[in-house]
């Protein structure tokens, strides 16, 4: 049963374990499935396919949780807000666009941010608003 309230922690757990997700599938630093798999000299390896789905079924609930209390729009709307704040620490050289694995790091980070506020939404609005969601009429 999912837990009554919502608080900041519940919402830097969500984005703890998407960070977790993002890293472990491609970072720069080689330590990645994405650099355990192009090294690997069997891609058939059990353990390779085993986390391969592992990190399928994490995507999967991320991103389709995601795409469901944002939707489409306002997906596009957080991938646009990350878009031009990662602008903005260019132009204003706190971020150099030559410095890519630099780049790719925040880009990451930025994705996992829009994952856990995917996760969270519906309990971010609930308590911006304090509306109740369908889910939830029959508990109150």
């Amino acid at each position: 049963m999912a837990a009554k309230s919502f608080s900041f922690t519940s919402f830097l757990i969500r984005f703890v374990l998407a960070v977790v997700l993002v890293f472990a599938t491609y970072n720069p630093s080689g330590y990645s499935w994405y650099h355990w798999f192009m090294q690997a000299p069997d891609k058939l390896d059990p353990m390779l396919a085993l986390s391969a789905v592992l990190l399928l079924i994490g995507w999967v609930i991320y991103l389709r949780a995601t795409m469901r209390s944002l939707g489409e729009i306002g997906t596009l709307l957080a991938v646009a807000f990350f878009a031009a704040l990662t602008w903005v620490m260019i132009d204003y050289n706190v971020l150099s666009i030559e410095n890519v694995e630099a780049l790719t790091y925040v880009v990451q980070v930025m994705l996992a941010a829009i994952m856990a506020t995917g996760m969270s939404w519906s309990h971010i609005r609930r308590r911006m608003s304090g509306q109740l969601d369908v889910d939830e009429v029959d508990e109150h």
